[in-house]
């Protein structure tokens, strides 16, 4: 897909050198100590460190320090239309570039829903007025998210949609996906489906397992879950046609994805950091400001089989799902709280704090997949190699900040991480070639 169907506002294109700075880019096999050189907004050289003329360009002190390829989240929430109160395309890319994303896909169900090329272009021209970093948006499946007829997705897609999800519900109909996958065929755009078997998950508030148990709450079984999976899985490879799994959360949703990449099925699948870190044990404190999302924590068996799927390619990408909440939809007993947490600003470090650090996973392995999200949708991954469109994370391994403690650039606070220390944080993000975010209490040092 062309680069063209992402927006983000127009700036000053960026000019600086990162002196000393730990390369890594493992898609492009570079991982040294270099001087990267950004001129016009592109990456012009990998220098060695110190040799790189800084004529003209503003020098950043950066040793001990590493450059990334800058994420990309294929599954976020920015609330436009009719939400802004939570998050809004400004609020939501600033919080986006605070967490070292070059891009971000917003996600359609929103009020009213995008199921219109007039939603499309609009909230496209709303990014290139606002947007901090690349963004693009998926419209809905069915019209209104209803269910029941498909929307004009030839048109949607003229229109500049991404792609297609009704996320935040499934598509309960299999002859209705059935005949989105023969559309797609025509007019291209990945489907996302959120996958739940409605009648499995009831009115479960987390998941179905000894805590739910102990803690009298209705749980929502993994097998929900898993099974509307390998239904679209098969929908799909009999059609030919191509769907992204949104927020894996259960040991059977991995088997179910491997065992359709295995037969060929065109599938990608992502995880969420709250996933990967956590277990519904955390429930036990009710909280459900960071402890109640959809699909909820499950067990610690379900955790490790998503770190394994991430390890060996099953899990395509991270994906945070960042989904702002206005506090008196969270301030509430845990069964009527809103489901969802926001993640932006949080992703990297907390996955280098929970999974790099003890040793779980490799770094290289963490920023490989947090960028990994934008190939399913066939938009360009971002790259560290000379000639590459500046998209780059600018981190500090070593640092350790307290989430929350000074404020966050989204509009919202139910971070499920609020509160906790971490290590590793983002410093600058470079996105489309300009400087989208620098932490404040950075000094960028003086232009030469």
């Amino acid at each position: 897909m062309s680069p063209a169907q992402l927006d983000m506002r127009a700036g000053e294109s960026a000019d600086l050198v990162l002196r000393g700075v730990a390369v890594l880019d493992p898609v492009a096999g570079i991982d040294s100590q270099h001087d990267l050189v950004v001129r016009k907004g592109r990456i012009a050289e990998l220098a060695s460190p110190d040799a790189a003329s800084a004529d003209g360009l503003e020098e950043i002190d950066a040793a001990g320090l590493h450059a990334f390829p800058a994420f990309f989240d294929p599954h976020v929430h920015l609330r436009v239309p009719g939400h802004e109160h939570k998050e809004d395309i400004e609020t939501g890319t600033r919080a986006a570039a605070a967490g070292g994303f070059c891009g971000v896909l917003a996600m359609a169900n929103t009020e009213p829903p995008v199921s219109t090329p007039a939603d499309v272009e609009s909230l496209r021209e709303a990014a290139r007025a606002a947007a901090s970093v690349r963004t693009g948006f998926l419209a809905t499946v069915t019209s209104g998210m209803e269910g029941e007829e498909l929307t004009e997705m030839a048109s949607l897609r003229e229109a500049g949609a991404i792609g297609f999800s009704d996320d935040g519900l499934p598509i309960r109909s299999a002859r209705l996906l059935r005949r989105a996958l023969q559309y797609q065929r025509l007019c291209g755009g990945t489907i996302a489906l959120h996958e739940e078997d409605p009648d499995l998950s009831g009115g479960g508030v987390m998941h179905e397992g000894a805590v739910s148990a102990v803690l009298g709450l209705e749980g929502i079984p993994s097998v929900s879950e898993s099974t509307m999976i390998a239904r679209d899985a098969a929908l799909a490879g009999y059609e030919g046609g191509r769907i992204h799994v949104q927020h894996l959360s259960a040991t059977e949703s991995v088997e179910a994805v491997r065992s359709a990449k295995a037969a060929g099925v065109q599938i990608s699948c992502e995880a969420s950091p709250h996933h990967l870190c956590l277990t519904d044990e955390e429930v036990r404190s009710l909280d459900p400001h960071r402890f109640k999302m959809n699909p909820p924590l499950r067990t610690e068996d379900d955790r490790q089989a998503l770190i394994e799927g991430l390890r060996d390619g099953t899990i395509d990408c991270v994906a945070t799902d960042h989904a702002p909440h206005a506090p008196e939809e969270k301030e509430v007993p845990f069964e009527q709280a809103a489901m969802g947490v926001t993640g932006l600003e949080t992703a990297f470090a907390a996955l280098h704090t929970h999974l790099v650090l003890p040793g779980t996973i490799e770094l290289g392995l963490l920023v490989e997949r947090m960028s990994g999200g934008a190939e399913p949708f066939d938009v360009e991954r971002s790259s560290l190699a000379s000639g590459s469109e500046a998209n780059i994370a600018l981190c500090d391994l070593s640092a350790k900040w307290t989430v929350g403690e000074h404020g966050y650039e989204s509009r919202s606070s139910n971070s499920w991480c609020d509160g906790e220390e971490l290590t590793g944080r983002v410093l600058m993000t470079l996105a489309g070639g300009q400087i989208a975010y620098r932490l404040r209490s950075f000094s960028l040092g003086v232009a030469a």
